[in-house]
């Protein structure tokens, strides 16, 4: 690893100031009203938060930010017959603010919303979570991002023992969905080494998450040896290693809190060698700026004198 190696830190989709926000938009809501009024309310709303996005960019771009999670709300009922006419409306516009992203050497990802469910008993959820999965293969298509683990859609492996189940399905997805996803380890279906087998098998990234993991397994400390093993482990299922993601959170009462704290005030010494990091806390950007301030130093000082 040379000197010149930072881990880059992600915000996750807002802030807790005001600076990124996304409007929404409720389905109960939207019913209310005719198709024609339907596509109108859309339309304002993804313009709005076509522009909120690039208010992201923005954000993250004055702060040399490089990593940012998208909001699976951007585009509300992309998936419905009069939500995808009118995303397509914005197919120039969109592909304007991707390639503004990739301009500035922002990466975008995406985690999708607990209804995304591979691993279902039922053929209807699977079917519906595919769905998700190539509504936001779409955006990421829209937005010019690569068909690869570079723009990656993130979930976790839904209904637990039956990997097998998962990977037959994973192997089975679209070219668009399935060069982007990712599976993440959880502190209740799947656990690290078993998200893992599943990777392997299905031929997709793991993203390792350091605090499901601890939780899973009741440790003390993220210094137990298997975080960093799995770490490595998870790196070397991504087509560029350098490409790994990871997350980091804290408990909020106590280490093995499953609920994220405001901030992050304990890190693993291994993630000195994780390229990629989502913060995921409650204060975000407050977040992002003390691990700059504090963990970044420090732990690259670490890193080098064990080198």
């Amino acid at each position: 690893m040379s000197d010149s190696f930072v881990p880059q830190l992600g915000l996750v989709c807002i802030t807790t100031s005001d600076a990124v926000r996304y409007r929404a938009l409720t389905r109960k809501r939207l019913l209310q009203f005719d198709v024609p009024e339907q596509k109108a309310m859309l339309r304002e709303l993804y313009a709005d938060n076509l522009a909120r996005l690039n208010g992201a960019l923005d954000f993250c771009g004055g702060r040399g930010w490089k990593l940012y999670r998208l909001t699976s709300g951007l585009f509300p009922f992309a998936d419905d017959e009069a939500g995808a006419d009118v995303l397509e409306e914005f197919r120039e516009e969109a592909r304007r603010t991707g390639e503004r992203a990739t301009a500035l050497g922002i990466r975008l990802v995406i985690h999708p919303d607990q209804f995304v469910v591979l691993s279902s008993d039922s053929e209807q959820v699977v079917a519906n979570s595919i769905k998700i999965l190539q509504t936001h293969a779409h955006v990421f298509d829209l937005l010019a991002q690569p068909r690869s683990a570079w723009a990656v859609m993130e979930i976790h492996g839904g209904k637990g023992d039956r990997a097998d189940r998962l990977v037959e399905v994973i192997r089975a997805l679209p070219e668009e969905i399935r060069t982007r996803l990712a599976l993440e380890n959880d502190e209740y279906a799947y656990s690290a080494a078993q998200i893992l087998e599943v990777c392997r098998a299905a031929g997709v990234p793991m993203v390792f998450d350091a605090h499901h993991h601890v939780c899973r397994e009741k440790l003390d400390s993220y210094e137990d040896e298997s975080v960093a093993y799995y770490l490595a482990a998870a790196r070397e299922t991504w087509p560029v290693p350098e490409w790994q993601l990871v997350h980091i959170s804290n408990g909020r009462t106590a280490f093995n809190d499953r609920h994220h704290s405001d901030l992050i005030t304990d890190m693993p010494s291994s993630y000195a060698r994780a390229p990629w990091i989502e913060v995921e806390a409650k204060h975000k950007e407050l977040a992002i700026e003390k691990l700059r301030a504090e963990w970044l130093t420090q732990g690259m000082k670490e890193l080098r004198q064990s080198a």
